[in-house]
């Protein structure tokens, strides 16, 4: 058996620090997973640990989870990728139009990049204006257009953006403080920008809740002004509710993204909307997007097997009360704390050194080095949360299981730093 530290040595002389997205970066190493099941990840030395990272948002159907896996491996015997259409594409596209609101047509990709990188394009095409805005601390991929005050790994190594990246690429992209309707309506009035794209809630920054009433004065603002809302639901998307934010918050956008979630825990992505939005989409229009592995039918079997599951009566309710009782337990412990802790369904975060965060500067201020000590004390008790202070933590349906042994982890965790 090979240790973590073994592994990273070897790993950092053939992938770029060791790792293959800089999120998954942890110091001195991170540790290398062998098998998952649930809520548990294995490692390589045979270390067990309750997984709030759940590969930043996927498996909230857990680890291995064996009707996905029964599915797929159905669909393994015929085949893995063809270039032709197939018939489960249709009838995956038909129940996404019946459960998410404002879908009636879809274009499958692999990944929430593609997704929002082609949901920007599809708005400038269809207004034929350049400009775009986005929120601070607000992330919708590793595309250029949008690596302006993003959130996420950007956000955690410091980084403004990223070199590579010409100055003409987002000369168009205007980033605005979230929670802040006067910020918004100041860029928007002149009636240039092409289209709002939002994370409805900004998981890539912690877990910032829009205030009441926010989300809809943003849409108002997008129509009064001819811009377009792109509700960026790869996050958000089948976790707060089956109809996502949208149902949640009683929101309409007018191109929706979804990811993660869907696809089961394998590459799939969506990018949708009314019919008289997406009949621009190429080749029925003229807005370009294509790939290999759009609609690959492997991550499509996931997808539907995934639907099957999150319609069942009880699978939000399940997830509710978890997150419910996770955040009251967590809520208990740090009430004499200087922290602030947010949450929804199947998601939450603990900022330490704040009692507020509204936004992104708000979520800025909080005390790193604190919580790089509380996420320390909780891997050695076998408790993993993603490895940055502004990643959000999700759960998964079978976390019900080990609520109780993550609080009295987290209980202990907290103790031990405040020595």
């Amino acid at each position: 058996m090979r240790n973590n530290k073994d592994l990273f040595e070897e790993s950092k002389k053939y992938l770029c620090g060791g790792v293959n997205s800089p999120v998954r970066a942890m110091k001195p190493y991170p540790f290398f997973t062998e098998r998952a099941k649930g809520a548990m990840l294995l490692d390589a030395e045979g270390k067990s640990y309750i997984d709030y990272c759940l590969c930043y948002g996927p498996m909230m159907l857990g680890h291995k989870n064996p009707e996905i896996i029964d599915a797929v491996k159905h669909q393994l015997e015929k085949g893995t990728a063809y270039g032709t259409p197939t018939e489960n594409e249709i009838i995956f596209a038909k129940r996404l139009s019946q459960i998410v609101p404002n879908v009636e047509k879809i274009r499958c990709v692999s990944t929430g990049t593609e997704a929002t990188m082609s949901a920007i394009r599809l708005a400038r095409g269809i207004t034929e204006r350049e400009k775009m805005v986005k929120f601070d601390g607000g992330f919708h991929g590793a595309h250029d257009v949008v690596l302006v005050k993003a959130g996420s790994g950007v956000m955690t190594n410091a980084i403004p953006g990223s070199k590579g990246i010409p100055e003409n690429s987002v000369k168009n992209t205007v980033s605005v403080q979230f929670n802040n309707i006067e910020a918004l309506s100041t860029v928007i009035e002149k009636g240039d920008v092409a289209g709002i794209i939002i994370e409805p809630i900004i998981a890539n920054a912690g877990c910032i809740i829009p205030e009441k009433g926010y989300l809809k004065e943003v849409k108002r603002i997008a129509k009064q002004n001819g811009t377009l809302l792109i509700m960026d639901e790869v996050i958000t998307g089948f976790r707060l509710s089956l109809g996502g934010a949208q149902e949640y918050f009683k929101v309409n956008g007018d191109i929706i993204t979804m990811g993660k979630i869907i696809g089961g825990g394998f590459p799939l992505a969506v990018f949708g909307g009314k019919k008289k939005i997406m009949k621009e989409v190429s080749p029925e229009g003229h807005v370009y997007n294509a790939g290999t592995f759009n609609g690959n039918p492997v991550s499509i079997t996931a997808g539907l097997k995934t639907l099957d599951i999150l319609e069942r009566k009880d699978t939000y309710t399940k997830i509710t009360e978890m997150t419910n009782k996770l955040m009251d337990g967590l809520s208990d412990m740090t009430a004499k704390m200087k922290t602030a802790l947010y949450g929804a369904p199947g998601m939450f975060c603990l900022y330490f050194g704040v009692e507020e965060v509204k936004n992104y500067e708000d979520a800025k201020k909080s005390d790193t080095d604190m919580f790089k000590k509380f996420h320390t004390e909780l891997l050695k008790r076998g408790v993993f949360l993603p490895p940055s202070q502004f990643e959000c933590n999700f759960l998964s349906i079978d976390h019900g299981e080990v609520i109780d042994k993550t609080l009295e982890s987290m209980d202990s965790a907290l103790k031990a730093i405040k020595r």
